[in-house]
């Protein structure tokens, strides 16, 4: 197999190669980190290959059915672990950190037959919406080496985007998957809260805001692998009911059911809106009332601005105890010098948030989560732009040291005060991205489907939300976009 046809396959093409016996997984292993090679020094995307290791594996490999078996595939370096392997989160505390043992979800990818080729960048802890830790470097966007593919999931995007595998393992706490794929001209669906494995011992994850899934560049791919991985899994914190049906064979359906579509283009946290991501919306609003569909002008039920507020708590709280967690574990108290300053400010303000606050905010989430219900009785489909911007050049969004010089104070400050500091140490962020958080604090199933270039020749998304459980509606008409001219998506060499 050439490289082209390599990079013109998606995931399950490739398996059906393998298993008809056209190209064996070790041409497909080859092909990839020949790909990685001629990209991986413009877009930094990788925290680290398993090349010895996979090529190991590639010995004991067994054909046994699996509906992925011999697919390269790259992990996602926060909670995608592989037993006696690093698994850093972006954090130079944890260059070393050897877990113990595979993560539900990576193992269920082995089982799938997917061969693990190495973890990709992302954030110190998947805290922000684009890739630029401090112990790897920046992250770049193929479409655009001067800007970023997003984050948390940036390097996964990064890497889908210009070829070197056709599906990477992604997360998505506030839009980690629908970010980067925004961003990057590629296909990102995040399940409802409880479709995919998580664990083992940590099955709230962000309180279940976040999920674990990929990013990928054809629809199918992403539906063959939702039927491959949901699951009831007896030791999570949430369950959802499995679906009856196939995914995969919605993306062949020819449905002409007509869905009711509410959609917006107007900011949840009134922060400002570019051009061309109203324009993206507004094009899929006018392909699907051409299609029949009835589409109606309504925002979501819900005060963003509070959502928000809740959201960062939990980021608050949750950081505040994973530091503590590693403090243990080192024997020391850490430092600006160990951590970057958003885990370090989220730590301190975590320090003060009491249980009833923390509780409290949680009844916001499902507060947002019963009206959200509600709103879906009405609208099949909430239709917003991905992102509200194209995405940012490397490095605008470091914060100023002034900025830095007043966070450094925040220990000082009440738990209301650090609170305030805290969004808006997050808001010049917020402002590229307000859309996507709705559905990881309600549980929401969403996607991003890449249908727009802006005249610089970045992609936009848009985003749909469905009601929980509805990754078929998602999918099905994912499946019917991807057919026409709207889909812009393709296969990029760095520049």
């Amino acid at each position: 197999m050439d490289m082209k046809t390599y990079q013109s396959m998606d995931a399950v093409g490739l398996a059906e190669l393998v298993r008809g016996k056209q190209v064996s997984p070790r041409e497909l292993v080859d092909l990839a980190f020949q790909r990685l090679e001629e990209v991986n020094s413009d877009l930094n995307a990788v925290a680290r290959t398993r090349r010895d290791r996979v090529y190991g594996e590639l010995e004991q490999l067994k054909d046994e059915g699996q509906p992925f078996y011999g697919v390269p595939l790259f992990l996602k370096d926060i909670s995608q672990a592989i037993g006696g392997e690093v698994l850093s989160s972006g954090s130079k505390l944890l260059t070393e950190n050897v877990v113990a043992q595979d993560s539900n979800f990576v193992a269920r990818l082995k089982e799938a037959g997917f061969l693990m080729l190495g973890h990709t960048t992302t954030p110190e802890f998947g805290l922000k919406n684009i890739t630029e830790p401090e112990v790897f470097g920046p992250t770049r966007n193929p479409w655009n080496l001067e800007h970023s593919p997003g984050g948390s999931s940036g390097g996964a995007a990064a890497l889908v985007a210009s070829g070197v595998v056709p599906v990477a393992g992604a997360s998505d706490g506030g839009g980690s998957i629908r970010i980067p794929a925004g961003f990057s001209g590629l296909f990102g669906l995040k399940p409802t809260r409880g479709r995919t494995p998580v664990g083992p011992g940590i099955g709230r994850q962000w309180q279940g805001a976040s999920i674990d899934f990929v990013l990928s560049r054809s629809v199918r791919d992403s539906a063959a692998l939702l039927d491959t991985l949901q699951v009831i899994q007896p030791e999570a914190a949430f369950q959802t009911p499995l679906y009856d049906g196939s995914y995969f064979d919605l993306t062949k359906s020819h449905s002409k059911k007509k869905y009711r579509i509410a959609y917006t283009t107007a900011s949840p946290v009134r922060t400002t809106v570019s051009d061309e991501a109203k324009h993206s919306v507004l094009n899929m609003v006018k392909w699907l009332e051409d299609q029949g569909h009835e589409v109606v002008e309504a925002e979501a039920p819900v005060d963003g601005v509070k959502l928000m507020k809740n959201y960062y708590l939990m980021n608050s709280g949750e950081i505040n105890q994973v530091i503590t967690q590693l403090k243990r574990r080192l024997d020391r108290n850490l430092t600006t010098d160990d951590i970057e300053i958003i885990t370090w400010v989220l730590d301190q303000a975590g320090k003060n948030v009491t249980a009833a606050t923390y509780s409290s905010s949680l009844t916001g989430w499902d507060f947002a989560a019963a009206r959200m219900a509600e709103f879906h009785q009405e609208y099949d489909f909430y239709l917003t732009p991905t992102n509200a911007h194209p995405a940012p050049k490397i490095g605008e969004l470091e914060l100023p040291e002034e900025q830095i010089e007043t966070l450094l104070k925040i220990d000082h400050l009440s738990m209301a005060e650090q609170q305030k500091l805290v969004y808006e140490m997050f808001l010049p962020s917020l402002t590229f991205t307000p859309f996507t958080q709705l559905a990881n604090l309600t549980g929401q199933p969403a996607m991003s489907v890449p249908t727009f270039i802006t005249r610089e020749g970045l992609p936009m998304g848009v985003q749909f939300v469905a009601g929980k459980g509805r990754e078929d509606q998602l999918i099905e008409l994912a499946s019917q976009i991807e057919q026409t001219e709207l889909w812009k998506q393709r296969v990029v060499d760095p520049i």
